[in-house]
């Protein structure tokens, strides 16, 4: 390759899909997040600071690319005029893509989501989303991806939108269907890590037994090598797995009040995940760095892609392509 391929990263947050692109070679021209907490975690680690908005920034100031990477919020569409193609998106941020895939023309995206825009408002927004691409000169191709299928112990599914311009290029990608072996938690979670921090409120513990005694789980009766971990626990319902090989889904909401941290519970302690662990379950490199205590770390997380997931979708277009 005697030239790099240059990409941007839209809705950047701590740079998931730049760390997965820059792994397989690609370089980064420009990087948009609006969140001030995302975008310092992105300067410490990358040196860099993303635009802000991306709503408020004109398309002619974005450098040319080759591909244009996104792990967009959806927003919900109107669908009063439903199937007006571009006048459809205006008024949601993935107009914004839209309008830089319609001035920029770059070769191919890769758009992330929730696997629920799919069915949001009856399929209807999926489909003028669809539309509008298609509209654009794109051919795309779409599927949910899970975390589990590329050895990271979390079960997370999300839709990812390809985009050629190329038919050709088109006709030859397939999605990766790799077989790798799952990870061990202990090679996520540090078992016997324990700090005050990372303490759930007493109000969270309270909450918990009261559901672990209508589960009929005694903590008391567990071995040593014992364990549960637990998520969205409500006075009324948890989620709540014993010695399981599978973490929940990370929750987009976590760190932003309530008890949306994973709790790990062993016989001897009850703590969240670290920031660290949380990492590692998303798949970021060890010297990926965000501080600790810190709710918006959390919530970073939440709201990143899993690097392996994206890295090895890259390395599926990476095949299609001749540059």
């Amino acid at each position: 390759m005697s030239e790099k391929l240059k990409f941007i990263d839209l809705f950047a947050g701590i740079g998931g899909f730049r760390i997965a692109l820059e792994k397989e070679g690609a370089e980064c021209v420009f990087s948009s997040e609006i969140d001030k907490a995302a975008a310092r975690a992105y300067y410490e680690n990358f040196g860099d600071y993303p635009e802000g908005d991306i709503t408020k920034i004109n398309e002619r100031d974005i450098p040319r690319h080759n591909i244009l990477c996104a792990g967009f919020p959806c927003q919900p569409f109107s669908t009063a005029g439903y199937r007006k193609g571009f006048e459809d998106a205006r008024g949601t941020l993935f107009f914004d893509i839209a309008r830089i895939l319609a001035y920029h023309q770059p070769e191919i995206f890769i758009l992330e989501n929730v696997p629920g825009l799919v069915s949001h408002d009856k399929g209807k927004t999926f489909n003028i989303i669809k539309d509008i691409l298609t509209n654009l000169g794109y051919y795309i191709w779409y599927d949910l991806l899970n975390a589990v299928d590329f050895g990271i112990p979390q079960n997370r599914n999300r839709i990812f939108i390809v985009g050629f311009k190329k038919k050709e290029q088109f006709e030859k990608f397939s999605f990766p269907r790799p077989k790798i072996r799952l990870k061990e938690l202990d090679e996520i979670i540090d078992f016997s890590l324990y700090l005050d921090y990372l303490r759930p409120t007493d109000k969270a513990i309270e909450n918990l037994f009261l559901n672990l005694d209508r589960k009929k789980i005694s903590i008391s009766e567990f071995t040593d090598q014992d364990f549960l971990i637990a998520s969205e626990i409500r006075p009324s319902r948890a989620s709540i797995k014993v010695n399981p090989r599978i973490f929940p889904t990370l929750p987009a909401k976590m760190g932003t009040g309530g008890n949306n941290v994973p709790v790990i519970v062993k016989k001897d302690y009850i703590r969240k995940i670290s920031v660290r662990e949380g990492l590692n379950l998303m798949g970021f490199p060890k010297d990926f760095f965000l501080e600790e205590n810190y709710m918006q770390s959390y919530k970073q997380i939440g709201n990143s892609v899993v690097v392996p997931v994206v890295q090895y979708l890259f390395k599926q277009i990476k095949k299609c392509i001749k540059y």
